[in-house]
């Protein structure tokens, strides 16, 4: 049986990360976001040493015997951990600092792929959504929280204008077991036609999962713990895939460049350096890129150089 990470599987842009992040010979790189191992193959290609994190227990899995097998002498070093946790993880085999951290943030391919994992409503599954297959699921969010609490999340999460329709339709429809019938209530409620040119589940699928696995906190303390293990210029790239996501980047590479561009009325010594600097714009993938990947329309790169300013103070 194929792998994983020996199936085939087309990283999101690929080349522009690697150029991002210029691996060279015995460098060390962290890939915040294993996978099926697109970025870590290349990285690896390339001389570097690679930490790969994965809270997914079939990832981590997956990736023992590949790297057992591709890399000699061993250059491949799994962590089956949330990559918010790299910077106690790293401590732990003696590691302070990088060259370099990839992130490619959401869910993989291989767990949209496979319909037991309850990602998503292109195959009936269970209504399960959970990353590392542990916790509360989508279907206990669902079948327990109030109208109020689901609300609140497809409107802050999925950016659904009609979150409390669709709240109410989903109490009413309890309990919930697949995909499939959450999908065919979303649909009822919001009147779906099949000539429709997106889905309206699409909204609600994203913001229950986004949910149910913390991913924007996850994304925010995962930046933070690039700032503090990058050493000078060591490279972070990071590559999202809605608004939401994109905009926490955004603003997080902002502030930690705006420390030195504050305003001019301000005093001299309220001027910090930068943290980060090179701050590329959005990079989007090509127009052959998407023919050869759909999945890479909705991505953004964004990416930046550390500097040696002290990281921040991480908040308790």
């Amino acid at each position: 049986m194929t792998s994983a990470a020996e199936a085939p599987h087309i990283p999101v842009l690929l080349d522009e990360v690697i150029a991002a992040l210029d691996p060279q010979p015995g460098d060390v790189i962290v890939d915040a976001t294993f996978g099926a191992g697109g970025y870590t193959r290349a990285l690896l290609e390339r001389g570097a040493t690679v930490h790969a994190f994965d809270r997914d227990p079939d990832a981590i899995a997956q990736g023992r015997g590949w790297a057992e097998a591709r890399t000699t002498p061993p250059r491949l070093v799994l962590h089956p951990r949330c990559f918010s946790e790299m910077v106690a993880s790293l401590a732990e085999v003696g590691i302070a600092q990088v060259d370099g951290v990839a992130m490619d943030i959401g869910v993989s391919s291989m767990q949209l792929d496979q319909a037991e994992r309850g990602f998503a409503f292109s195959a009936d599954g269970p209504l399960d959504m959970r990353m590392s297959q542990a916790g509360e699921s989508a279907a206990d969010f669902l079948n327990t929280a109030s109208d109020s609490q689901i609300a609140d999340v497809l409107y802050e999460y999925g950016e659904e204008r009609q979150s409390r329709r669709v709240a109410r339709a989903i109490i009413a429809a309890r309990p919930l077991k697949t995909t499939g019938e959450l999908a065919r209530v979303v649909r009822k409620a919001l009147g779906y036609k099949p000539s429709d040119k997106k889905d309206p589940a699409t909204r609600s699928f994203q913001a229950i999962r986004i949910h149910v696995n913390g991913e924007l906190d996850e994304l925010r303390e995962g930046l933070s713990a690039a700032e503090q293990l990058l050493r000078r210029g060591g490279k972070l790239a990071v590559v999202s895939f809605h608004s939401l996501e994109d905009r926490i980047v955004k603003r997080f590479l902002r502030d930690a460049f705006g420390r030195n561009s504050g305003s001019r009325h301000l005093p001299e010594t309220d001027q910090q350096p930068a943290i980060f600097t090179q701050i590329s714009k959005a990079i989007r993938p090509s127009n052959a890129e998407i023919a050869r990947n759909p999945r890479a329309r909705s991505s953004t790169l964004r990416h930046a150089v550390r500097s040696d300013t002290p990281a921040r103070k991480v908040a308790a």
